[in-house]
């Protein structure tokens, strides 16, 4: 599903227009990444959290080459399914 289908859906399920799902879903995410920003984690409660996470510099290998190379440090958004979505994904 990319944003165009998932704004789509919200306006379907929603009833709103698609103008107004798309407003509602912008302003989610922007939400969302202004939260992150600032090191806040996002939990929604049954359905999953995000949080930013710190991966520190390590060494790794060049594939072409085999050449060791240093990847530096960096923050990462890592997601965490909550049970209710795992629960419902796994359902058959």
């Amino acid at each position: 599903m990319n944003k165009t289908e998932l704004v789509q859906a919200i306006a379907e399920k929603a009833n709103l227009n698609k103008t107004q799902a798309k407003a509602a879903l912008d302003a989610t995410l922007e939400a969302v990444e202004g939260a992150l920003k600032k090191g806040d984690k996002v939990a929604l409660i049954g359905f999953g959290t995000f949080q930013v996470v710190k991966k520190d510099a390590r060494e790794g290998i060049n594939p072409a080459t085999k050449a060791k190379i240093k990847i530096p440090a960096k923050k990462v958004v890592k997601f965490k399914a909550g049970a209710d979505l795992a629960d419902k994904v796994n359902k058959k």
